[in-house]
């Protein structure tokens, strides 16, 4: 990482420099980190992949030749031995590719270098390294039937040279399943390292969907508090406007200046109340807090303004609440969103002075709302029916 400063000019050729403001990073991952990055990995998807495999072919048929030459394990190869050992170690460049095509002819040279007697130590290495890898990138059954078959093949072998021999081979077998065990043990780490990280890209997406799915029911929610919040605010300023409006036409020789103060000084104050709960709506949309931020939530202790508002306007309202404990704020806000409706309703639709009554009730796991009127109806001519002409009841669940 490099960061430069501004404001910094260039310096000219020759002329001293201060000191140097530039920041390196030069942070590397350590040797262990490294490591345990590429036992993670999946060998097939790796970078660089075939590269890393020839520079092992390379390192591993070094260590044969040394073990060729120093070890005495039978005898010391001749020139046959020689070309039979180096060519082992030249499928390994593909071995993450084709696992078993490596493996099977990884054998094939191994084997006829060992029939002739040669020394059994050099090529050890590049026959573990093929059995790990098809062990490692291999279903387990499949590893199991292959390290049965190269097992039997190299007994077969060494039968045919000694028996001594044979019989040393398979008291190092051990070895041979030790290899396959790694190989299948790696793998299980594998994917059960790419299951965790499959679940947190998972749970990633699920919390970003979340969040989504907040913010539209909050934006949801923001519209229809707008809404109901205009349609009462206008409702009402409609109402008192049209009663200053009537005193003004009435009688302009008998002026009642004190009932037209009255209704502009109401629509003064229906507009401001009007304002406040709006700009506290809209609050939540300035805010740079997290995305689930939700915003004030009007409750049920709004409900008395929302009567006297009603009142101001010409309804006569009752009210019957029987609530005995405070309900969840999502439950309020819904019980005040639904009186506020029915409210805007009658003093719409209900007709001059309807007689209003609203409810509220406590019932097990719910808070039962019900608003209603005796009004007639804005149909001109009728008259009262005696019972109620516009019911709200509805059932808010937490």
């Amino acid at each position: 990482m490099t960061r430069s400063f501004p404001g910094v000019l260039p310096f000219r050729k020759g002329a001293p420099r201060p000191e140097d403001d530039t920041v390196h990073d030069t942070t590397r991952p350590r040797l262990g980190e490294r490591i345990m990055a590429a036992v993670n990995r999946d060998p097939r998807t790796a970078p660089h992949g075939t590269r890393n495999d020839a520079l092992l072919a390379v390192v591993l048929a070094a260590a044969a030749v040394c073990a060729g030459l120093f070890i005495d394990d039978g005898r010391r190869p001749d020139a046959l031995g020689w070309t039979l050992l180096v060519a082992a170690h030249v499928p390994l460049v593909w071995r993450r590719r084709r696992p078993l095509l490596v493996l099977a002819a990884t054998t094939a040279l191994i084997a006829p270098y060992h029939a002739v007697d040669n020394n059994h130590a050099a090529p050890t290495l590049v026959a573990y390294v093929a059995l790990y890898t098809v062990a490692v990138t291999g279903r387990p059954l499949r590893t199991v039937l292959t390290g049965a078959v190269v097992l039997s093949v190299s007994m077969t072998v060494m039968l045919t040279i000694n028996a001594h021999r044979a019989l040393e081979l398979l008291q190092t077998s051990g070895w041979i399943i030790a290899v396959l065990f790694c190989g299948i043990d790696v793998r299980y780490y594998r994917q059960y390292v790419a299951s965790i990280v499959e679940r947190a890209v998972r749970a990633e997406r699920t919390r970003e969907e979340e969040a989504r799915r907040r913010v539209a029911e909050e934006r949801l929610r923001i519209a229809r508090d707008l809404h109901d919040l205009l349609a009462h605010s206008i409702t009402l300023i409609g109402v008192q406007t049209s009663v200053a409006a009537h005193v003004l036409a009435a009688d302009p020789e008998r002026l009642d200046r004190e009932t037209v103060a009255k209704a502009l000084d109401d629509i003064a104050e229906t507009c401001r109340t009007a304002r406040g709960e709006l700009r506290t709506t809209l609050e939540v949309l300035r805010e740079h807090g997290p995305q689930d931020t939700r915003g004030p939530l009007p409750g049920l202790d709004g409900l008395p303004d929302l009567v006297a508002a009603a009142r101001l306007a010409g309804a006569r309202v009752e009210q019957d609440l029987r609530i005995r404990t405070d309900p969840p704020p999502a439950v309020g806000a819904a019980a005040y969103r639904i009186v506020q409706e029915a409210l805007t309703n009658a003093v719409r639709h209900a007709g001059p002075a309807p007689a209003v009554r609203i409810g509220l009730y406590d019932e097990p796991g719910a808070l039962r709302v019900s608003v209603t009127d005796d009004g007639t109806g804005p149909v001109p001519g009728g008259t009262p029916s005696g019972r109620p002409v516009s019911t709200t009841t509805s059932h808010c669940r937490p």
